[in-house]
Formats: structure tokens, C-alpha cells, sequence
């Protein structure tokens, strides 16, 4: 079984959490959904393609910065209300233009593995990654990703004693991180719990006159930790025992 891994470096990215609105919060890596929408980018691809990513990294501190945010509604355009609109045929609709705060991650290192259930893809993905047909963004459209360090590993189960220790924080399934608390290691009892996007369905709420399509999400709950112990049970790892949790 073999797998893509790569490193990622970005300087001041945010991976928004669907609900904050107010103050934009980033999750402290980036989700499933984030990685595999990049890849799907890069490929040209327009359909998904079946796929598992393992997600590890780490980030210098966090600050908070100002952008422009744009509220769209349906409202009739008012000039003294509305700084902005677009039309709908010919109709003005309004659009309110005002500033409110991201937060950001700073100095961010990744380290992501990726595999396609199609093992056929592994060469297009991997020369997408190695020279990417566009910059690479991952997070927002502006949020810049340096790819390094390209390769094809080979995945095998190894004794958790054995792994090397990148010092990343890390993605790990729900049900990994409940066999190494069994194992009574401090540390791995305490971890946050996320339900992260992974990838979505196109679902057609419409009636037969007037479609209306919405996204139904496929999640996974993963628990994110932040110290990398040794532990005996046996666990997935590439050609150079960096630990890969598969998601």
C-alpha cells in the first residue's frame, strides 16, 4: 500500500469553522475537505475523486487581523443602506460592504499524506504537487501554500514505539485515539474532539419545476492532539516511520 506525502509551508492562513461568522476562527490544521478541495483543484479534476488524507503540522502562534466583508441579501438596493449591488434581471439587489476580524495562523508546517482509492491517479496527483499547473492556495483563495518535498511512500503497520517523532500536531481518528487512551499514557486523555467536512453530495431539494441544490456533507470525527508519546499499539506508517492516521 503506498501513499503521497508532501510539506506544506504557509505564513498566515485560515481554515474557517462553517459557524463563526463574527470573528472568522480557524481550525488549528486544515480539514479533510480543505486538502482534498486543493488536490481536486490542482488535477483539474471536476468530479470527486475518491480519496484518504492524513493531516499532521504545527504553527508558530495565532493573531487576528481586519478584512472586508460583504453581506448579501435580497433586498431592494437603497442608496443611503447599500454601498454595493448586482442585478437580477432588473432588479438591483443590495450588497452591504464593512469590515470585520479573521484570525490567523502564523508560520504554518504541514505534513499531509494523501491516498487515492484509484491507485491509477497516483502519478497525475503527484505531478500535480510536484509542479503545480496554477499557485497552490490551501485555506482561502489568497492563502498561498509552498509545496516541498514531493514523494510516493510506501504505508505498513509498524509498533508505535518505532515511529518517528515529527513533532506535528495531529489529526486522529476517533477510534485510534480511544485505543490509545486504553493504554493509560498520559496525555492522550485529553485532546479536542472536532467533526470535520470531508467531502459532499450534491442533494436536490427543488421541485420538478425549479431545482435547488444543496450540499450534504459527509463528516469525520476526529480528536486533535497536540504531544506525540510512545505507545504499543501497532499503527500505519510510511518508508521513514513518520505515523500516517488515515482520515
Amino acid at each position: 500500500m503506498k501513499a503521497i506525502r508532501f510539506k506544506v509551508y504557509q505564513n498566515m492562513p485560515n481554515y474557517k469553522k462553517p459557524n463563526s461568522f463574527q470573528l472568522k476562527e480557524t481550525y488549528p490544521l486544515p480539514p479533510p475537505s480543505t486538502v482534498i478541495g486543493m488536490i481536486h483543484n490542482l488535477c483539474g479534476y471536476e468530479e470527486y475523486k475518491e480519496m484518504d488524507v492524513s493531516i499532521q503540522g504545527k504553527y508558530y502562534s495565532k493573531v487576528n487581523d481586519l478584512y472586508t466583508m460583504y453581506e448579501f441579501g435580497n433586498m431592494e438596493f437603497e442608496k443611503g443602506r447599500h454601498q454595493l449591488y448586482v442585478k437580477d434581471n432588473e432588479r438591483k439587489v443590495g450588497i452591504t460592504r464593512g469590515v470585520s476580524t479573521v484570525e490567523l495562523l502564523v508560520d504554518v508546517e504541514l505534513l499531509i499524506h494523501v491516498k487515492p482509492k484509484d491507485e491509477s491517479l497516483f502519478d497525475e496527483i503527484y505531478n500535480a504537487l510536484k509542479y503545480p499547473r496554477e499557485y497552490p492556495s490551501l485555506g482561502r483563495r489568497e492563502d498561498i501554500a509552498l509545496i516541498d518535498d514531493v514523494k510516493i511512500v510506501e504505508l505498513r503497520e509498524v509498533t508505535g514505539r518505532d515511529l518517528k517523532d515529527e513533532y506535528f500536531n495531529k489529526y486522529i481518528p476517533m477510534d485510534i485515539f480511544e485505543k490509545l487512551k486504553t493504554e493509560k499514557i498520559e496525555g492522550y486523555q485529553v485532546g479536542s474532539k472536532y467533526t470535520l467536512n470531508k467531502n459532499y453530495e450534491l442533494i436536490n431539494f427543488g421541485s420538478g419545476k425549479k431545482d435547488k441544490y444543496f450540499r450534504k456533507w459527509n463528516r469525520v470525527d476526529v480528536a486533535y492532539i497536540k504531544d506525540f508519546k510512545k505507545f504499543n499499539l501497532s499503527i500505519a506508517a510510511d518508508s521513514d516511520n513518520i505515523p500516517v492516521f488515515l482520515l
